[in-house]
């Protein structure tokens, strides 16, 4: 149960396996490999939701990447048919998948993360060819579908693109109609082995990168640092 994953509503978060990308920052590492054993089977999901009616607004599909499972599609029809909402957090890996899922009318909310600028540095983030290119193009699946709310994500760490390129990223995510920004500070908290979250002055840099943000004038700008 989690009262942050799906901002202002109260929810299950279901953590699917599997991802294709690689970020030094991911904090839920564990379970990206796909082919370790499953901890909870989804019948286990369904009781869970039949003695939560009334007390839960919805289900978050976090992971991981929850677009690779292929299955989704029915879990999140069958959550619907439950009576609840249906929210769901995503880098944006499989753009194809995202818009069949959103057409479909399943999905109510989506938290979508973009990591850097379209292009080599995005690709050096994710650790995978063109991801830059999918992620942005997931990102205009979720903007051009008005009935699904939304925030976007950027996450920052002192190794990464995002201190130098994510004034821009947020202009262009401005441009492209979002209404909602978070900027994350990472944290070390379940990321690989030797993960870097801190630096001399980093704390001040990104504090700085959010004042910045802050006066794009989103709709709802959120900053999560450190020690938020």
């Amino acid at each position: 149960m989690s009262g942050v994953d799906w901002p202002g509503k109260l929810v299950a978060t279901v953590f699917c396996q599997g991802c294709p990308w690689a970020c030094p920052y991911c904090h839920n590492h564990a379970i990206i490999d796909p082919r370790i054993p499953g901890v909870v089977a989804w019948g286990s999901v369904e009781e869970l939701l039949g003695r939560r009616h009334g007390l839960l607004d919805g289900v978050v599909f976090s992971g991981g990447e929850a677009t690779r499972q292929v299955a989704l599609g029915a879990a999140m029809a069958r959550v619907r048919e439950m009576g609840f909402l249906v929210g769901l957090h995503t880098a944006g890996p499989y753009p194809g998948r995202l818009s069949d899922l959103v057409g479909r009318g399943l999905i109510d909310w989506v938290g979508i993360d973009v990591k850097a600028l379209p292009g080599p540095s995005y690709e050096g983030e994710a650790g995978r060819p063109g991801a830059g290119e999918r992620a942005w193009e997931s990102l205009g699946v979720v903007l051009s579908h008005l009935q699904v709310d939304h925030e976007v994500r950027l996450t920052v760490h002192p190794n990464g693109p995002g201190l130098a390129e994510g004034l821009e990223v947020a202009r262009r995510v401005r441009a492209l109609g979002a209404r909602v920004f978070a900027l994350q500070q990472a944290r070390p908290t379940g990321a690989p082995t030797g993960f870097v979250a801190d630096a001399p002055g980093w704390d001040e840099q990104v504090r700085d990168l959010a004042d910045r943000i802050e006066a794009l004038d989103f709709e709802t700008f959120v900053f999560r640092g450190a020690t938020a």
